[in-house]
């Protein structure tokens, strides 16, 4: 296909999926979305002020908290407005572009959320394993060496997917069966072959999850090892309760992440495709 032809059938906007079946619920459905976005966008400034203007949270563990808390708010605020705005004002329409940026972030955001907690694995590792040498490696030069590769790391691994989106022929449809725009979504409503993007998609996603929970599990296997040669039950508990917090939220992060990355690219819509504009 030529670039002019390939062009011609990019469409103007993408339609927005919200909870069919359910139109008169909408406001009470986006309730407890709008409550847990105050309470997300709230807790997590607070907790990066109040690290940022404490001396005493001047530590690599808080650092690497603050990160988290600034990537959370970040990536809740790029998902939950558009969501709140289908189900109140019924505003479904996004346009290709923007629907590429909001791809972009998600995709990004999501694999430096990751990033950070493996970051936190690695900082309980040496707090726990090297408690002496603690202060010696990880200073902040590291930290922010070790911050800024993850991030770069996510944006090098995530441009890719607006090239291969862009490239689509949208020629059968417009309609995203979700309330926001993720990368397999958007590739499954064009006519053309999509399988470069699901094969690296998958590649995406091993790279960064994959090698997130290796160095996770690697760096919770050493700290199994020290827990076992360890004979003070205080010293148990101090371990236990360095590390649990941590694997909470692990757990709640990665379980649904997995779930949908692994599970998109060979997901089908059942939804009819819709073609409001003129080029189908």
């Amino acid at each position: 296909m030529s670039g002019a032809n390939s062009s011609s059938l990019i469409p103007p906007f993408f339609i927005l999926n919200d909870v069919p079946g359910l139109e008169a619920a909408h406001i009470w459905i986006s309730l407890p979305f709008c409550f847990m976005y105050i309470i997300a966008v709230l807790g997590n400034s607070g907790l990066i002020y109040l690290i940022g203007h404490e001396e005493a949270l001047h530590r690599p563990m808080y650092y690497f908290l603050a990160l988290l808390s600034l990537t959370d708010v970040t990536l809740c605020t790029t998902t939950v407005p558009n969501t709140l705005c289908i189900f109140w004002f019924n505003l479904k329409e996004i346009e290709f572009n923007a629907c590429l940026a909001q791809m972009f972030f998600v995709h990004m955001l999501t694999g430096m959320e990751s990033g950070v907690l493996m970051l936190m694995a690695l900082d309980r590792y040496v707090v726990i394993c090297c408690p002496l040498h603690y202060s010696a490696i990880l200073t902040n030069p590291v930290i922010a060496k070790a911050s800024l590769a993850t991030f770069l790391r996510g944006v090098m691994l995530v441009i890719p997917f607006t090239f291969l989106t862009k490239r689509l022929p949208y020629c059968r449809g417009n309609f995203i069966p979700h309330t926001y725009c993720d990368h397999m979504s958007m590739a499954k409503v064009s006519c053309g072959n999509f399988k470069v993007n699901a094969i690296y998609g998958l590649l995406v996603a091993l790279l960064i999850e994959g090698c997130n929970i290796f160095y996770i599990s690697v760096s919770y296997t050493m700290i199994l090892r020290a827990v076992v040669s360890l004979s003070s039950t205080d010293a148990l508990q101090k371990v236990f309760s360095t590390c649990t917090s941590h694997l909470c939220a692990i757990v709640i992060t990665y379980v649904p992440a997995l779930f949908t990355i692994f599970y998109s690219p060979f997901w089908r819509s059942k939804h009819p495709p819709s073609c409001p504009y003129q080029h189908c």
